[in-house]
């Protein structure tokens, strides 16, 4: 897997392999509003994680997650380092996880 200085620079090289689509968190799904797209933990494994600090100050932390659908659309999940643990379902936080036994 790739290392990243920025987020930026993550997001567009993901881009350009394909992960072109944005993502929002739910504590029990995903979503891609632009598509009306809803996806529960079984429809979707996430390919990498990416974790950036924030250089002076820690609020500025991120993950970014490149995600697959099971019916194969791609896109990206950005979140707050860990902002929103706590409120997200078993499944979610499950899911959330690459799991490298698993094949995709």
């Amino acid at each position: 897997m790739k290392t990243f200085e920025t987020l930026t620079e993550a997001i567009a090289d993901l881009k350009q392999r394909g992960y072109r689509h944005d993502f929002n968190l739910h504590p029990e799904w995903i979503e891609c509003p632009p598509l009306n797209l809803k996806l529960q933990p079984a429809e979707f494994h996430v390919d990498e994680v990416h974790r950036f600090e924030g250089m002076t100050n820690p609020d500025d932390s991120a993950i970014l997650m490149a995600i697959q659908a099971t019916n194969g659309l791609k896109g990206l999940l950005v979140d707050a380092y860990g902002a929103y643990t706590d409120s997200l379902s078993p499944e979610m936080i499950k899911r959330l996880t690459i799991d490298s036994r698993t094949s995709h």
